[in-house]
């Protein structure tokens, strides 16, 4: 009799935890999928960021900003070979602190329009550019569409820019870019809009696009350029360490073997496209490509010209003589001799934006990047320094 109890109870036991577990399960079941509804529902489709959805809303207000070309129908086009191009593919009306609201708008609409923009950084970029290389045509491409107000010059970062006669604005609509091209497709399938890092892996998506489109230079927008490139040999590239090539400056020619290489660039990027890992996409593509055409692994060999066929690869003192782990060397006063220095036989120094982006400089201290905005992009500098507190 007690053996028959204790298995009663034993039972009881176990009914009881069964029925505990079965209502665990249920609420992890729920609160999957709230997870999955919310997921539906409030997360964002990336692809809008690149989309103008607010065309609609721009046409009902009585002032209306006027929109920028687009780089396909502007009158003028780019010179293939023989231009320089930045892309901007941030997405301000994904983010309110810095979308402005029209003042023109009636007062019960929420008209938000996404102004064209530059940062005192990227503005640095752009005029030193711009300023050394005066015969060749500079393009800022910005993949989520933007309008300007009337006196677009009204902004002292933007009319310090746009006072050089070759700076020009310019939206991308990455869906007509792309047509004709290798990754059409693929960019339709919506891969690109996965990813972990969505906006830069979109740079890297336009800048290896545009190379194949019309040759010539990509720069990164946090570069500053310190002499001309006018006369440098087409198809270069930069090592950033002694194992890895750098994305960040790019040329190729628009035809013969420097196409064949934005060919093999394009390839790559579709082939081995990661949207978890952030560098795979840009300085990866270059790397792995021009292994295969130089035949080694070895960043030294590739120094050779004769050994890649004819394609430059400059070592990291041409463009990134200061390495991503050295980034303060460009903003400590006390690191400024030597940083000086250190790039005195570059063409472009790389302050590294993705880390050094929220480091304030302040107007007035003395450091390698102030002394180098001072000499090679001297309105923005000026800018600064009559408007804003720090750069």
């Amino acid at each position: 009799m007690s053996f028959v109890l204790k298995f009663q109870k034993i039972g009881a036991k176990f009914i009881k935890i069964s029925f505990r577990l079965r209502i665990m399960f249920c609420l992890l079941v729920i609160l999957a999928l709230s997870g999955l509804m919310f997921n539906m529902y409030y997360t964002p489709d990336m692809r809008y960021c690149f989309m103008d959805t607010l065309a609609a809303q721009v046409e009902e207000l009585r002032e209306k900003p006027k929109k920028l070309e687009d780089i396909l129908l502007a009158d003028a086009l780019p010179l293939a070979g023989h231009s320089i191009f930045f892309h901007e593919t941030s997405c301000p009306s994904t983010i309110k602190s810095i979308t402005k609201k029209l003042p023109t708008a009636e007062p019960h609409i929420e008209n938000y329009v996404n102004y064209v923009e530059l940062t005192a950084r990227q503005a640095c970029s752009v005029e030193s550019a711009a300023f050394h290389n005066p015969k060749t045509n500079v393009y800022v491409l910005y993949a989520s569409p933007r309008y300007q107000l009337a006196n677009i010059t009204a902004d002292p970062i933007l009319s310090a820019v746009l006072s050089y006669k070759n700076v020009h604005l310019r939206n991308v609509n990455m869906w007509t870019y792309a047509a004709t091209t290798p990754l059409y497709k693929w960019l339709k399938d919506g891969e690109l809009f996965k990813s972990s890092y969505v906006f830069s892996h979109a740079s890297d998506f336009l800048r290896y696009l545009t190379l194949w489109r019309w040759g010539g230079t990509y720069l990164d927008m946090d570069t500053i350029m310190l002499r001309s490139i006018e006369n440098m040999p087409p198809n270069f590239v930069g090592a950033e360490s002694t194992r890895n090539l750098a994305a960040g400056v790019m040329n190729f020619a628009p035809d013969g073997f420097g196409h064949e290489i934005s060919e093999l660039c394009l390839s790559d990027f579709e082939r081995n496209f990661k949207g978890n890992n952030w560098g795979n996409n840009g300085p990866g593509v270059i790397t792995r490509v021009m292994r295969k055409v130089c035949d080694t692994e070895t960043i030294a060999l590739m120094l050779d010209p004769k050994r890649c066929k004819g394609f430059h690869i400059f070592d990291r003192n041409i463009f990134y003589a200061i390495s991503w782990e050295e980034w303060r060397d460009f903003f400590e006063p006390e690191k400024m001799e030597k940083t000086l220095d250190r790039t005195h036989h570059s063409y472009i120094a790389h302050f590294w934006n993705k880390k050094s982006v929220d480091f304030p400089v302040k107007v007035g201290i003395k450091s390698a990047f102030t002394t180098m905005a001072a000499n090679n992009c001297p309105h923005v500098y000026k800018a600064i320094i009559n408007h804003f507190s720090q750069f």
